[in-house]
């Protein structure tokens, strides 16, 4: 399901294509703002060796009064112009980085959106929502601050420590010897948090698939007067990942006083290898004052690399996350050499020998299936839970692939056709049903946006739904809640027939499709099947004989094969499991 993907920085530099030019002057500009911290403590040092403390002080304050308002003014100007940089150059970095996120995350939900059914087995929602949001986040974080920091703190490390050599090579290695000792300690420290980021971001999955899971499912929770066992059993997950968040942040905790305690040892160094050098002649106060108002130029970036080691982890786990996804790939897909059928189906399906199993799957669900539905039949599956009915329907509109056969339309093997064509060409309708939070127009008119209101009526009447729904305070924008909350399973399942049929299609796929309907409105439903005002070659799965009796074709699928297949009355002759049906649903001998 995946190409070969880049490295995270090759995938970062990918990221803020367009922008580059102007993500280079942010950084470059992060490195004149930082060298530029110099001109106070060089101003500093002009000052105080010209006029304080230098043998010709006291002169120069009467002979070279220009030179100290210049030295004060170009100290001033220039501070002004730094601030002014730091300001574009975070604006700069920022703007980028949320042009980058937006990019990152249309892509990634583009992809999400055009995966198989087999991937939406694989992740579950929550991790996904993770991914999209907090995964996201950290990536915008390592655009819009990371790497600035990181660039930042070289350019004023490096920049400083120049300054210094310049001043006194002597008293820069003195201070600067102690680098190495927390550059060690910054290194153990990633080592051992990177595997703890990663760690943090599966919990940080788990947190939200939980919470998800539960709201989704909150009409069952109720049901069974479960929440105080769900409350517990998020209050774990919290737990879990509160424990592993606290665990992350410790062990920064753990490396730090090492840090701070070498980073605090550079003013000791200073003060006495300095004092000496003072004593000794080596070194102007102007010099000392300059190396002491910088020696914070040198501590901080050392303490930084910590906090931006710590985040480059974070980043680095949660890239892993996204980048799974952004380089995945569908399986099922066009074919180069894919058909172009833009006309409309005639609507023949056909099985031949057809096999399939689940990828994660051991035993087949389906053995040597072979059936025709020619254009305008309706064709009845039924069979016992489990035994194939739903995958082998799956199989029409290309959600999985059979593993042995071939499922051919208008006597074209379906992974010739090109998906969009073949999907729009099917209506599909299950017993499961997903409303949006939408309008009941708005449901109804999904596959077809372009849908008059009188189209639309049209077809809430042929799946018996526009009674119930004129009874309603909007009618057809009354707006129904998530997944349909608020209509009964009979109500959704004929809003989601009718949106099976607005789309005109030249199959149509019902599964069980009626089972939450009573018996007077499904025979409302299957005489309006039958008066369609396009032509429709109809599948239904059903357990009702009600709904089956009068197709064209039945087929009974037993353990994965078709162990009985022709009309009612001929199956009733077979006395076989569809007679049983028969005998178990009417009480009556046949």
């Amino acid at each position: 399901m995946e190409t070969k993907k880049p490295s995270k920085m090759a995938w970062i530099w990918e990221s803020i294509k367009g922008y580059r030019v102007l993500y280079i002057v942010g950084i470059l500009g992060t490195i004149v703002y930082n060298a530029m911290q110099l001109v106070v403590p060089y101003v500093t040092q002009n000052l105080i060796d010209l006029f304080v403390t230098g043998e010709d002080a006291a002169t120069n304050i009467v002979t070279k009064r220009d030179v100290f308002w210049t030295l004060i003014v170009a100290m001033v100007v220039l501070t002004l112009i730094r601030t002014v940089i730091v300001y574009l150059v975070c604006m700069d970095v920022e703007f980028v980085s949320q042009k980058s996120l937006y990019r990152i995350r249309t892509h990634l939900f583009d992809k999400i959106e055009r995966q198989d059914m087999a991937f939406y087995n694989t992740y579950r929602t929550g991790d996904l929502m993770t991914r999209l949001t907090g995964d996201l986040d950290a990536v915008r974080h390592m655009l819009s601050w990371v790497f600035r920091a990181i660039v930042e703190a070289i350019a004023l490390l490096l920049s400083t420590a120049i300054y210094f050599f310049y001043m006194d090579w002597r008293l820069a290695i003195a201070v600067l010897a102690i680098s190495p000792l927390i550059l060690v300690v910054v290194v153990k420290f990633r080592n051992k948090v990177k595997p703890r980021h990663r760690q943090l971001r599966e919990k940080m999955s788990q947190l939200n698939t939980a919470a998800q899971e539960n709201i989704s499912g909150n009409r069952v929770v109720k049901a069974f007067a479960r929440e105080d066992y769900e409350m517990d059993k998020f209050d774990e997950r919290s737990k879990d990942f509160a424990k592993t968040n606290k665990l992350t942040a410790m062990t920064w905790l753990e490396f730090y006083p090492y840090i701070e305690t070498f980073a605090n040892l550079m003013p000791v160094v200073l003060l006495v290898v300095g004092g000496l050098f003072i004593i000794n002649g080596t070194l102007t106060m102007g010099e000392y004052v300059a190396f002491s108002g910088l020696i914070w130029a040198v501590q901080n970036p050392m303490r930084m690399l910590g906090s931006i080691m710590n985040d480059f982890q974070r980043f680095g786990a949660a890239a892993e996350k996204v980048m799974e996804i952004y380089y995945s790939e569908p399986q099922i897909v066009d074919k180069p050499d894919a058909i172009d059928r833009p006309e409309r189906f005639q609507g023949k399906v056909e099985f031949r020998n057809v096999s399939f199993k689940y990828d994660d799957g051991v035993l087949p669900v389906l053995h040597n299936i072979s059936f025709v539905a020619n254009p305008g039949e309706t064709v009845a599956i039924m069979g016992e839970t489990g035994c194939g009915k739903t995958s082998m329907i799956q199989l029409i509109p290309r959600f999985y692939e059979p593993t042995e056969g071939q499922v051919l339309i208008d006597d074209i093997d379906v992974s010739q056709l090109k998906l969009t064509q073949l999907r729009h060409n099917i209506g599909l309708a299950t017993q499961d049903v997903l409303l949006y939070s939408d309008t009941i127009d708005g449901n109804i008119a999904y596959g077809d946006s372009s849908l008059t209101k009188e189209e639309v009526e049209k077809y809430a009447k042929y799946s018996a739904a526009a009674k119930f729904i004129t009874r309603m305070p909007e009618k057809y924008d009354t707006v129904v809640g998530e997944r349909g909350v608020g209509l009964s399973g009979g109500q959704k399942q004929r809003i989601s027939l009718a949106r099976a049929l607005a789309v005109k299609p030249a199959i149509l796929i019902l599964d069980d499709t009626t089972s939450a309907v009573d018996m007077e409105t499904e025979k409302q439903i299957q005489h309006s099947l039958k008066e369609l005002d396009f032509p429709c070659t109809k599948l239904i799965i059903a357990q009702r004989i009600s709904t089956t009796k009068f197709a064209d074709k039945i087929l009974i699928v037993q353990d994965g094969r078709i162990t009985e297949s022709g009309t009612h009355d001929e199956l009733v002759a077979l006395k076989g499991y569809y007679y049983s049906l028969v005998q178990l649903q009417t009480g009556e001998e046949v």
